[in-house]
């Protein structure tokens, strides 16, 4: 099995990890020499999608599915005609991209499923405000007083219809994946959010401490709003538990980065093999997901005598990652790590039978990261605190159980 990979950034290093636990090969396709993905191909095309049709097609001709990694809408047109012409199956559902890519046709969605959503603004502060075409957390801030309100309308001015503004929500936050074909779906595994500074994840929990009735329930709307859109392939929902209630901030109808392999590590569902089971097979059988290990799935970045836990962006810019096991007491590591003395970035995983076991290894991780490399500080920030500081080190059973409380 060979899978071509359309893109190297996140969604792509996601594709390439998932292809190789697959035990797929993988051939990149990418304009940027040093892609973060580049590190973990068997095979490298380093050309501009919408520019090289004929070197394009011969990336693709011997592969058995193509994945976009992308955003691009021209680059999908290409990369689109390009497999329908060599005959490859392509994981893509235009239709539905089209809508999730969107947040003010996502929004739209939403009302139309009467599914519960962010009431839109203005309105009472605080708010929070997202470009309507840029995915995850890229150009998300929150209004807070009336200044704040000012100045952003004074900077956006006439592009104030690209903007989606909504009510700030406060509260955990989930996702869940579901797998659609021909008016059937299937859901996966339930994970948790936690966010930076900004708002970007920089860690995915499995699985997740939704309780069962909840767990329901989103299964519910997630199958509600993939019938309503018709989903063929993979959609990621993301929402937040505000006051007892689930709402729906979200939608993402493509392969996604980071859930996927914490999906897999603690159920052991491959989403990738999925998706050729959709789009190169036609089936999607029903399985029963049921999670055996605990895991965790996060973002470092070591510099200037700081390890700080950020969000996912901090990889998009890493270059070429390697994919290492055993790194400091990490299962697995995704990294651009040559030397101590130099800033450095990682995504780690973690793999435990219990939710405590998993914390406890990766906070001995951390505390080795930091032994090893001369860091003083650790920094793990939340967005009510994007400075928030965690203390690394504890030594006694009665700290560690205090630690399980804190973190």
């Amino acid at each position: 099995m060979k899978v071509a990979v359309a893109g190297g950034k996140l969604q792509g290093v996601e594709a390439a990890y998932l292809a190789h636990e697959a035990g797929w090969e993988v051939a990149l396709v990418d304009h940027n020499p040093r892609a973060p993905a580049m590190g973990l191909c068997d095979v490298f095309h380093l050309l501009d999608i919408t520019v090289d049709d004929v070197a394009l097609r011969k990336a693709i001709r011997s592969t058995d599915l193509v994945v976009p990694a992308l955003e691009d809408a021209e680059a999908l047109r290409c990369l689109e005609r390009a497999a329908a012409l060599e005959g490859v199956p392509i994981a893509y559902d235009p239709e539905a991209y089209s809508v999730s890519s969107s947040k003010k046709k996502s929004d739209s969605l939403f009302a139309e499923c009467c599914v519960p959503a962010p009431k839109p603004g203005p309105g009472p502060l605080p708010l929070i405000a997202k470009p309507s075409c840029s995915s995850g957390s890229n150009g998300v801030t929150k209004l807070s007083t009336p200044e704040e309100y000012r100045a952003f309308v004074e900077r956006v001015g006439n592009g104030i219809g690209d903007w989606v503004i909504q009510e700030f929500l406060e509260g955990p936050s989930y996702s869940l994946e579901v797998l659609g074909l021909h008016g059937r779906f299937q859901t996966l595994q339930v994970t948790q959010l936690e966010m930076d500074g900004s708002y970007d994840c920089k860690r995915v929990v499995a699985p997740s401490d939704l309780p069962p009735d909840l767990v329901r329930e989103l299964e519910r709307i997630t199958v509600e709003v993939s019938r309503r859109l018709d989903l063929k392939g993979v959609m990621d929902i993301e929402v937040i538990l505000h006051e007892g209630l689930l709402k729906v901030l979200e939608i993402d109808a493509r392969l996604p980065s980071q859930t996927p392999t914490a999906v897999l590590k603690s159920c052991g569902e491959n989403i990738l093999r999925w998706l050729y089971r959709v789009f190169a097979e036609g089936t999607l059988p029903p399985v029963e997901v049921k999670p055996t290990k605990a895991v965790i799935y996060e973002h470092v970045w070591a510099h200037d005598g700081i390890l700080e836990v950020t969000g996912e962006h901090i990889m998009g810019n890493a270059g070429p990652l390697r994919h290492l096991h055993d790194f400091f007491g990490s299962d697995e590591a995704l990294t651009n790590f040559r030397s101590k003395d130099t800033p450095w970035a990682a995504t780690l995983i973690f793999v435990a039978g219990t939710p405590e076991d998993v914390r406890d290894k990766e906070h001995e991780a951390l505390k080795e990261m930091m032994a090893y490399c001369g860091l003083s500080l650790c920094l793990d920030p939340a967005p009510d605190d994007p400075f928030r500081e965690r203390v690394v080190g504890f030594d006694t059973a009665h700290d560690r159980n205090a630690r399980r409380h804190s973190c």
